[in-house]
């Protein structure tokens, strides 16, 4: 069985030239993301132009998420050969922007001092270091390490949410998002998202006219306001880093599982992200927990696994990935697809308000239960938002997921989507009319063959807006 759960790879220093570039796509990647908490706009764009470059070469859509840097706040830049935080140390942190040093930490926050409280905990990066703060004195904040370690770069603080004064987005989010909406990004990632207004507030048209807006769950108030913020999401990212330091360590594996559930129920692509092979960063091979935690997060229902400074300064980025592939699809092979399915119906989930919606929900839906019945090679769907096709990948299928978009946006948008197979159809109006050409393009890449029966979910064109409102069986001649 072909690997289903995609792949995201974080493009660095390490990754991105044409040759990596090529290389990681060969190894398995289906998006590329570029950080922009660390470079500046302009090598940014140099790396986005780089990578769309490549992919048109491979022939594969790839999708590109620019993933803003959000209220983050951070600390200085460290040492060039970083700073030991040795366990028991008492290190002293201001507020400043300038470089750090042994002696002082600069925390770009100027409310660090009002807004930090003795015997709150503090981390550095993804949490693996670890403060507690003893208190004032004067303009600084004595914090003593309680989980040492090397910290690097201007590696984030955490500060606890409910506090941060900072809104989402920024100013600078703005600033970015509007650069790579103009050099047309397929899709944007929202960091430390507190509510739905937060998403709404980027103001980017809708997918596919503009990119998905993929909501980051690493706050409380995003647990606290999953639902909504789910609903105003074209997907949503479990950025465990952030969010294992808002909630008891204990807490983040039933959380990644619940967050999972509620985005695959309505049809949201969802993203597991952080740590996921941390140990390759420098190792040739993952620990035997890491390779344990890739594959439960697809048993999770994961649409998508996200690799960080793994691929982006890691010592072999195509081997990571390369890694990555092989669990994700010896996992997608035992994945409990009945089991799954059976879940879904039991959960009785509300009818969408939206009457084109719930159509293609119906059909959709009708669509799975056909495909099991007949047994089906694969499901063709002839979408242009992307919609159905990410209404049928709810229900996790057996059968291969065709997608066809006569809108190139919406095509690498789908590399996102789990189990599906993006490809793009020449044309304007994506009606039945284009069921045949979708049909002998399938044929001619091998997806199905002579005698294979396929399930075909296109819209007739009646409805307003496109709607998918046909189902058909069909038997390849």
């Amino acid at each position: 069985m072909p690997r289903r759960t995609k792949i995201i790879a974080t493009i660095g220093p390490a990754s991105d030239d044409e040759k990596t570039l090529r290389g990681m796509i060969d190894a398995g990647m289906d998006i590329a993301r570029i950080g922009l908490a660390h470079e500046t706009l302009e090598l940014a764009l140099d790396r986005y132009h780089r990578i769309r470059k490549v992919a048109e070469e491979s022939g594969k859509p790839i999708g590109i998420l620019a993933d803003l840097p959000g209220p983050k706040v951070r600390a200085g830049r460290m040492p060039s050969e970083g700073l030991h935080l040795t366990d028991g140390m008492v290190v002293s942190l201001t507020p400043g922007r300038s470089d750090s040093t042994p002696e002082v930490i600069q925390v770009d926050y100027d409310e660090l001092l009002t807004d930090i409280h003795d015997g709150d905990l503090l981390t550095f990066g993804d949490g693996a270091v670890q403060a507690q703060c003893l208190g004032r004195k004067g303009d600084l904040l004595e914090v003593r390490i309680i989980h040492g370690g090397l910290v690097k770069g201007r590696p984030g603080i955490h500060i606890p949410s409910d506090r941060l004064r900072i809104p989402t987005p920024t100013p600078e989010d703005f600033r970015l998002a509007d650069a790579f909406v103009d050099a047309g990004v397929d899709m944007l990632a929202l960091s430390f998202v507190r509510s739905a207004h937060d998403v709404r507030r980027i103001g980017t048209e809708p997918y596919p006219r503009g990119p998905l807006v993929v909501a980051k769950i690493e706050t409380r108030a995003a647990v606290e306001n999953l639902d909504s913020i789910i609903e105003a999401s074209g997907a949503v990212m479990v950025a465990r880093g952030d969010l294992g330091s808002e909630f008891p360590i204990e807490e983040l594996p039933h959380l990644q599982k619940e967050i999972i559930r509620r985005c695959i129920t309505v049809g949201r692509p969802v993203i597991t992200a952080t740590q996921m092979l941390e140990s390759m960063v420098q190792a040739p091979s993952p620990t035997r927990a890491e390779a344990s935690d890739v594959a439960n997060a697809v048993f999770d229902g994961s649409s998508t696994l996200m690799l960080s400074g793994e691929t982006a300064i890691g010592v072999d980025p195509i081997h990571v990935v390369g890694m990555m592939s092989r669990i994700a699809a010896r996992a997608d092979e035992e994945f409990d697809y009945p089991g799954w399915s059976q879940g879904l119906a039991e959960l009785h989930l509300d009818p969408t308000d939206v009457v084109e919606d719930s159509i293609t929900d119906a059909m959709t839906s009708a669509a799975h239960r056909a495909a099991n019945g007949v047994g089906a090679k694969a499901i063709i769907c002839l979408s242009r938002s992307g919609f159905t096709v990410r209404s049928i990948a709810r229900f996790r299928p057996q059968a291969k997921i065709l997608g066809f978009s006569t809108d190139p946006r919406t095509v690498n948008q789908l590399s996102m989507s789990w189990g599906t197979k993006p490809y793009h159809l020449e044309g304007g109006l994506l009606t039945e009319e284009l069921v045949p050409e979708a049909i002998d393009h399938a044929v001619a890449e091998g997806d199905v063959h002579s005698g294979d029966v396929v399930v075909v979910l296109a819209g007739s064109g009646i409805h307003k807006g496109r709607v998918t409102d046909t189902v058909r069986i069909v038997r390849i001649p």
